[in-house]
């Protein structure tokens, strides 16, 4: 499967009694194993993985990661071993782990802080072997991941044109922050105004707020030399208000919006990210009167998780 396949992802009405506005970008929808933004950013690198002839393709993520999902069943489709080098902390048994291990992953486990070195030596014992491995960031950080955003951006700004719409807010989870940055490109090259809000579903500020910020400016420094970094900086917004008890952690009031929008609306989402975003994104909407504006929820996807949390919930 190649990008030049993937139709525009859906975008539609969600008729919520609070908003007047609210509509949802389902990238859920993409059609590779079980979608979502991971699935966009993956077909961007593994375009460049099958150009250059890589043997091996090693990555970072949890148990929890749709990013290692998706990339685990590329590497699977073309039959190319994939390591999966991930924390100790989470590695608990989710649909994803299950699907990886489907996909015939390789995955290892060390202390988080152990990750980096345990890379550096996977990478080099691949190389002395003779492969030609290609590591791919966690969660598709860098500018390929980016640009998959960018691209998704348009895709929004062609939806509004035909059908005579311009959304005041968009709201998504941030998480590793390229998705983020995509979005925050695609707005500064096309000289949008709109408030693009990124939901953090771990990280905290300055931190997280930074990564954005550097991945913008990364991509930016390569596509539009001469840009103004105070334009990047006021258009990254970057909420920290939601982690909760961080990564993979999520609330009674997530859990509470999970339920609430299967029931509603047949959407499903998911503890990790997109519960979160979501659950935030109204939180944040009552809080700033924000009822009549108009609203695009970025659905970024991971309907595994979204069983994973059904089956806590029994």
């Amino acid at each position: 499967m190649n990008t030049g396949n993937i139709k525009p992802t859906p975008i539609h009405k969600l008729d919520d009694n609070e908003l007047s506005f609210l509509y949802a970008k389902r990238e859920d929808m993409i059609p590779y194993s079980f979608g979502g933004n991971k699935a966009r950013k993956a077909l961007l690198f593994f375009e460049e993985i099958d150009k250059i002839g890589a043997d091996v393709v090693v990555t970072y993520g949890s148990s929890h990661s749709n990013h290692c999902r998706v990339v685990a069943n590329m590497a699977a489709e073309r039959n190319i071993p994939c390591v999966i080098i991930g924390p100790d902390e989470v590695s608990d048994t989710t649909y994803n782990s299950v699907l990886m291990k489907l996909f015939g992953a390789k995955i290892i486990t060390v202390p988080v802080e152990k990750v980096h070195d345990t890379i550096e030596a996977e990478l080099e014992k691949l190389r002395s072997e003779g492969h030609n491995p290609y590591f791919i960031q966690g969660g598709g950080h860098g500018n390929i991941g980016t640009e998959a955003y960018v691209r998704c951006y348009r895709e929004i700004k062609a939806f509004e044109q035909e059908e005579n719409i311009h959304f005041d807010y968009i709201f998504f989870a941030s998480g590793t922050g390229t998705t983020h940055a995509g979005l925050v490109c695609g707005q500064i090259l096309d000289k949008d105004e709109r408030e693009i809000v990124g939901i953090s579903i771990a990280r905290k500020n300055p931190r997280g707020r930074d990564v954005v910020v550097d991945s913008i400016c990364e991509y930016l420094d390569e596509k539009a030399p001469g840009y103004d970094k105070a334009e990047v900086e006021k258009k990254t917004i970057f909420l920290d208000d939601y982690t909760g008890d961080g990564y993979g952690k999520d609330s009674r009031d997530i859990e509470d919006t999970i339920k609430d929008a299967m029931i509603r609306f047949g959407m499903p989402l998911d503890g990790t990210y997109t519960g979160k975003a979501f659950c935030g994104m109204m939180d944040y909407v009552r809080k700033n009167n924000l009822q009549d504006k108009k609203i695009l929820f970025i659905h970024t996807g991971g309907t595994p998780l979204f069983f994973d949390f059904l089956g806590q919930a029994r």
